[in-house]
């Protein structure tokens, strides 16, 4: 029996290939009638920097201004997403959204796609990459390539071309 594709997990960098990577997201959520579920993660600051911060602001404030970055984040994946879809379409034939929900959440990106996919029950992970060097890929390593060895859920990584940028969409 063939696997059946209902949702798909769009994880986005908020990069000049992010259009790029989202019409591939696009064109299996229409081959499959799935929904795109986009998510960004935000990384938290290390507890060293955490330090510095609250050394010269409050706890509190910082958590707001966490809360601030990621509603700044959502409205900003919105805004990017509404015109990728003035120019391709965005909804199935009969008229529904392709993309179903926008989610930011805080943590590693690589553990929190695998997290999400998992929990959301994915039937695919749409991720771009980027050209790495062997070296700085074995040393760093990067979160496509992390997503891609930990996630149980299929990864279409997607290459994004060297020096890809989109005008009115960014």
């Amino acid at each position: 029996m063939l696997p059946e594709l209902k949702t798909i997990l769009y994880a986005t960098g908020l990069g000049p290939g992010a259009p790029y990577v989202f019409r591939h997201a696009l064109t299996e959520a229409e081959k499959h009638k799935a929904k795109i579920i986009i998510l960004h993660v935000m990384e938290p600051l290390n507890p060293f920097g955490r330090h510095l911060v609250e050394l010269h602001i409050s706890h509190s404030q910082a958590e707001q201004i966490q809360a601030q970055a990621r509603e700044h984040a959502k409205k900003r994946i919105e805004e990017r997403v509404q015109k990728l879809c003035d120019k391709e379409s965005c909804r199935m034939p009969g008229g529904e959204n392709l993309v179903s929900e926008i989610r930011v959440v805080e943590g590693q990106p690589h553990l929190e796609i695998v997290k999400q996919a998992r929990s959301l029950n994915a039937g695919l992970v749409v991720i771009g990459s980027h050209r790495h060097t062997a070296l700085g890929e074995a040393m760093l390593g990067h979160t496509a390539n992390k997503v891609v060895h930990r996630c149980e859920t299929p990864v279409l990584l997607v290459r994004i071309p060297e020096g890809y940028r989109e005008e009115g969409v960014e």
